[in-house]
């Protein structure tokens, strides 16, 4: 099994009882936002990333993925004037997250060094930015993912009932110790991803819906890598319109690619 190009270290969860951390990353944060009819909920994200210049050491990018959206979210990003070093990605016709990710990732390894971090989120503002720096810090200390570990805010119940669930099938099915599996809201090494988009090509994600954040991981985890979770606030009273993950095709799709993982290890075991 191929295994991370770096020295593996020891991460412990990170707890809200954890010391204060340096607010200035170490190195280029490069953010990749996939967004599909978000322009009601841009400018907010603008606003709370502006608000936090300490997040963006020198050579930092903001890549808003636009996954074919049909309002105003592209035009958006392109007339964008204020302080944040922000790029548009546009996918001509919605692929799903998967896809945006993909080409998100691309664009970022493409203009990053050859360590640095890549930060994923929500754009519509759920995530809690003021976690970040932890999550850095931990990323900083070793760490080649960082996951936000989610405590649900006026959250549906089906959604929480699908975040719990499909923790608890990964941790007994696939032996992945994480509580919060399908967040965007992440840190990864640029060299980690790189690795794994090396290793695994195209294979990397093949779900194209919600599911490939938790087929990423399970990749990433099969190559031996070093997973802290930091706990992170989701308040879905800060989002502008409904959720747009489809609950039942999410599920589907959980139960295709948990097979698939399965399916993978037992090859692997058996070579």
């Amino acid at each position: 099994m191929a295994s991370i190009a770096h020295p593996a270290v020891e991460v412990p969860q990170v707890t809200v009882e954890a010391p204060p951390v340096p607010l200035l990353p170490d190195l280029p944060v490069a953010f990749v936002i996939p967004a599909f009819n978000e322009e009601d909920n841009l400018p907010r994200l603008f606003a709370d990333l502006e608000q936090r210049p300490r997040l963006f050491p020198e050579g930092s990018r903001v890549f808003i993925v636009d996954d074919g959206s049909t309002d105003a979210t592209a035009q958006l990003v392109e007339q964008y004037e204020g302080g944040l070093p922000v790029e548009l990605v546009r996918l001509e016709r919605n692929q799903g997250p998967g896809a945006a990710f993909r080409e998100g990732f691309g664009r970022a390894l493409e203009v990053m060094p050859a360590e640095g971090y890549v930060v994923t989120l929500e754009a519509d503002t759920t995530s809690d930015l003021d976690a970040l720096p932890r999550m850095l810090a931990a990323a900083s200390n070793g760490a080649h993912l960082v996951l936000a570990s989610w405590t649900m805010v006026n959250v549906s119940r089906k959604r929480q009932i699908l975040s719990k669930g499909a923790g608890y099938v990964f941790r007994h099915l696939l032996g992945i110790e994480a509580e919060t599996v399908s967040s965007f809201f992440r840190v990864y090494r640029t060299s980690t991803l790189r690795h794994a988009f090396a290793h695994y090509g195209a294979d990397l994600m093949r779900e194209r819906g919600f599911a490939c954040k938790a087929e990423l991981l399970a990749n990433i985890a099969r190559l031996g890598a070093d997973i802290a979770e930091v706990p992170v606030d989701l308040d879905s009273d800060r989002r502008v319109g409904k959720s747009k993950m489809p609950i039942f095709k999410t599920v589907a799709a959980y139960a295709r690619m948990l097979a698939r993982q399965r399916r993978q290890g037992a090859v692997e075991e058996g070579a």
